[in-house]
C-alpha cells in the first residue's frame, strides 16, 4: 500500500506541474506534501528507483536511439513505414522528424522519448526531501544522494546531446514563484557542460567504488568516471568546440551571443582534449583497479552444438565465442555501466527483432517458431563492408583481399577438403556465398548473420540462408514484413540461448551504456587529437584489436605486402589515425548506439547518412539472383537534424524559448 500511495502522490505532482510547464519543478500546494512522501526508507528507495526509471529504452526497437545512423534497417512495407509509432530512430534517418510531435523527443517526452525534465524533477524532489527519511543510515543516504546527483547530471547531458543549449533544472520551484523562475531561458552550451561536470564530480566523491550482485545497475565510481570521460570527449569534439559552420548565427536572444562555443581557438580546443584525456586516464585506472578487463568467454564452457567445430578449429572458435558473448553475457567484467531496467514486452526488443527463426527441421518437425524471433531488423550492406579483413585492414586497403571481386560468387571448401578446418564453424562447407564474406576478421563472423555462415541462437548453431523461401529469407507464407530486408542480419545483440514462443525462453541482459573497450578507444582518440599519433595511441587501440585477433596497427600499416600503397603509414598522421580510430569504434561498438553519435560529433552525419541503404535481392531464390546489390531504402539527414526540434507546445507555453536552427 505504501508503494501505491507513493506513486499516487508522484502522479498528482506531475499532473499539476505539467499545467504550468512540462519541464519545471513546480511543487503544488494542494497535493500530498513531499516530505510525507519521503518519510520512510522504502518510500525513499521508490524515489531512487523512479530516478533510474527514466534511463532510455534503447533495447526497445520502436523507442531506441540505436536505430539512428546507418547500421540497421527495419521492416520494408509501405503501410508499416507510414506508421509513425514504429522504428522512430529509423524514421528520423529518413527525414521524417516533426516539430508538432518530435520523434524520440526527450524535452517533452514526445514520440516515445523519455521526458528528461520529468526525470530531473524526480531527481530534484528526491534530493530536496531525502534528509527527512527515517531509518536511513548515513552511509546509505550518502550513496543514494550521490547516485541521484549523478543521474541528474546524466539526464542533463542526454538533453544537451539532443538539443544543444537547454534549461538547467537545478531545484524544485515553489508554486508561487515569479514568472522568470517558472519560464526560464536556455543556458549556453559551455555553461551546461560546466554544470554537468561539477555535478558528476560531486557524485563520484561519494559513490561506492563498485556494486555487489544485488545492486548491479546502480551507478558506481567506475561507471560514473567513465561517463564523465565521455561527456568531456563530447565537449572537445568538433560539433561542440569551434563549430562556427553550424551555429555562428544561433544566438541567445537575451544577450545576442552564440549559444555554442563557436569562437574556440585551436589551442582552446586542444586544451579540452587534454582535459578529456585526463578524465579518461583516471577512469581507466579506476576501472582496472577494480578488476575490470576486456571480456573473454569461459574457456571451460563450450556449447555442445559446437563441439565438433572446436575439435577442428579450436583457436578460431575460441576467439569467436570471446567476441560473440561480449554484450549478451550479463554484468561481465568489461561492462562499466548498463541499464538493467530492460522491459520484457510481447514484442519489440532489438534482441528479438534481429533474431532469426528456428528452421522447422531443427525444431524437431514443429513449425518455424516465430514468437521472439521476429526477423524485422537487418544489418545494412554498408555495415557488412565496414568490418576489417582478417589482416585488420579495411577491405579496400588490403592488397590480399579481392575487393573488386567482392560480390562475385564463392563456393566454400567441402568438409573433406584440407582447407575446410580453417573455416569450420565459421562458413558452411560446399556452400555458395560471396567473396565479401571470406577472409574477414572474426568480429564479422561473431556479429553478423549471412548466407553461407552460421547464427548461434535457440541454443543451436543454425546454417544461415537468406534467399527467397528459406527460413531467414522472404516468404509469402509468413507475414510479408518478417524478413531481413538486406539479406544480412546481426546476432550480436541476441543471446545464443534465446529461444522462441515465450518470454521465459528469452535470455535478457543489461543494455550496455559504456564498457571498457569504449574507454580504451576514447583514450586513443583524445590522445591523437591532443598530441598526434604515438606509440601510446597505438597501444590503446591495439588492446581492442588484440582481443579481436587482428594485427597491431603499426605492424599492419607498415607491411607493404599487405597494405595497399595509399594505406601505407596511414597511422603516422593525425588525420589518418583519426580515421582508423573511428573505424575501430564503428566495428567494436557496432549496434550498441555509438556510431551515430561518433559521426555526429565530427559533423559528418549529413554526408554519411544521406545515402541509400543497400542490400541483396531478397527475392532471389539462388545465389546468382540473390547476390545482386540494390537499393532498399532512401535516407535523408540534414544539418537541422543534428539538433532535435523543441515541441511546438513548449514554445507556445514559454516565450523565452527559441527553436533550434532549421526548425
Amino acid at each position: 500500500m505504501k508503494r501505491i500511495n507513493f506513486w499516487i502522490g508522484i502522479v498528482a505532482i506531475l499532473i499539476v506541474a505539467s499545467s504550468c510547464s512540462k519541464y519545471l519543478d513546480v511543487v503544488p500546494d494542494n497535493t500530498l506534501k513531499l516530505e510525507n512522501i519521503f518519510s520512510t526508507k522504502e518510500e525513499a528507495f521508490n524515489g531512487l528507483a523512479k530516478a533510474y526509471s527514466y534511463l532510455p529504452n534503447d533495447n526497445m526497437t520502436n523507442e531506441s536511439m540505436v536505430l539512428l545512423g546507418d547500421e540497421t534497417v527495419g521492416r520494408i512495407d509501405m503501410d508499416y513505414q507510414q506508421n509513425s509509432g514504429v522504428m522512430r530512430g529509423e524514421r528520423i534517418m529518413r527525414g521524417l522528424q516533426t516539430t508538432g510531435n518530435p520523434l524520440l523527443g526527450t524535452w517533452s517526452g514526445t514520440g516515445a522519448g523519455k521526458n528528461y525534465y520529468q526525470a530531473l524533477r524526480a531527481c530534484n524532489v528526491f534530493l530536496s526531501y531525502v534528509d527527512g527519511v527515517r531509518h536511513l543510515s548515513e552511509v546509505e543516504k550518502k550513496d543514494w544522494v550521490a547516485q541521484v546527483t549523478f543521474l541528474k547530471a546524466y539526464y542533463h547531458f542526454l538533453l544537451l546531446r539532443q538539443y544543444g543549449p537547454i534549461i538547467i533544472s537545478d531545484q524544485v520551484i515553489d508554486p508561487d514563484a515569479l514568472s522568470d523562475d517558472l519560464f526560464q531561458k536556455r543556458s549556453k552550451v559551455e555553461d551546461v557542460f560546466d554544470y554537468i561536470i561539477n555535478l558528476m564530480d560531486m557524485a563520484i566523491l561519494n559513490l561506492h567504488e563498485t556494486r555487489t550482485v544485488s545492486d548491479f545497475g546502480m551507478i558506481d565510481k567506475v561507471g560514473a568516471a567513465a561517463v564523465k570521460a565521455r561527456v568531456l570527449l563530447y565537449r572537445a569534439s568538433p560539433f561542440f568546440s569551434g563549430n562556427r559552420e553550424f551555429f555562428d548565427d544561433f544566438l541567445d536572444p537575451s544577450d545576442n551571443k552564440q549559444f555554442f562555443d563557436v569562437n574556440a581557438t585551436e589551442d582552446q580546443t586542444r586544451e579540452k582534449w587534454g582535459t578529456a584525456l585526463t578524465a579518461i586516464n583516471e577512469a581507466i585506472a579506476l576501472a582496472e583497479g577494480q578488476g575490470k578487463r576486456l571480456f573473454t568467454s569461459d574457456p571451460e564452457k563450450q556449447y555442445l552444438m559446437d563441439t565438433a567445430f572446436f575439435r577442428l578449429n579450436h583457436d578460431n572458435m575460441r576467439l569467436l565465442y570471446d567476441l560473440r558473448m561480449i554484450v549478451t553475457t550479463p554484468w561481465n567484467d568489461e561492462l562499466l555501466w548498463g541499464n538493467s531496467n530492460v522491459r520484457n514486452y510481447d514484442q519489440g526488443e532489438i534482441a528479438d527483432a534481429a533474431n532469426i527463426r528456428l528452421p522447422a527441421e531443427q525444431a524437431e518437425g514443429l513449425r518455424e517458431l516465430a514468437g521472439y524471433s521476429w526477423q524485422w531488423l537487418a544489418c545494412t550492406y554498408k555495415m557488412a563492408e565496414m568490418y576489417y579483413t582478417n589482416n585488420g585492414l579495411p577491405i579496400d586497403e588490403d592488397a590480399t583481399f579481392n575487393y573488386n571481386g567482392r560480390m562475385d560468387l564463392y563456393l566454400t571448401p567441402e568438409a573433406t577438403d584440407l582447407d575446410y578446418p580453417s573455416i569450420a564453424g565459421i562458413l558452411q562447407p560446399n556452400t555458395n556465398t560471396v567473396n565479401l564474406y571470406t577472409n574477414r576478421e572474426m568480429r564479422f563472423y561473431a556479429n553478423l548473420d549471412f548466407t553461407g555462415g552460421y547464427v548461434r541462437t535457440h541454443y543451436q548453431t543454425i546454417p544461415v540462408y537468406m534467399m527467397y523461401g528459406t527460413p531467414g529469407g522472404f516468404k509469402e507464407s509468413v507475414q510479408r514484413t518478417d524478413y531481413l530486408a538486406t539479406g544480412i542480419g546481426f546476432q550480436k545483440m541476441t543471446h545464443p540461448e534465446s529461444m522462441s514462443d515465450h518470454p521465459y525462453r528469452v535470455v535478457r541482459y543489461p543494455m550496455p551504456i559504456i564498457r571498457l573497450a569504449d574507454l580504451y578507444l576514447m583514450k586513443a582518440e583524445a590522445l591523437n587529437e591532443y598530441s598526434g599519433p604515438s606509440q601510446e595511441v597505438y597501444a590503446a587501440v591495439n588492446l581492442v584489436r588484440k582481443r579481436a585477433g587482428i594485427p597491431d596497427i603499426e605492424d599492419i600499416y607498415t607491411n607493404s605486402s599487405i597494405a595497399r600503397p595509399d594505406a601505407l603509414n596511414k597511422h603516422t598522421t593525425k588525420d589518418g589515425m583519426r580515421e582508423i580510430i573511428l573505424r575501430e569504434r564503428a566495428i567494436e561498438l557496432a549496434f550498441e548506439g555509438i556510431r551515430f553519435w561518433d559521426i555526429w560529433r565530427y559533423k559528418r552525419a549529413h554526408r554519411e547518412f544521406s545515402t541509400y541503404v543497400e542490400g541483396w535481392n531478397v527475392r532471389g531464390s539462388q545465389a546468382s539472383t540473390f547476390f545482386v546489390l540494390g537499393i532498399v531504402q532512401s535516407r535523408k539527414f540534414q544539418i537541422r537534424d543534428y539538433l532535435w526540434p523543441i515541441d511546438l507546445n513548449e514554445l507556445n507555453t514559454n516565450g523565452n524559448l527559441t527553436q533550434n536552427p532549421g526548425w
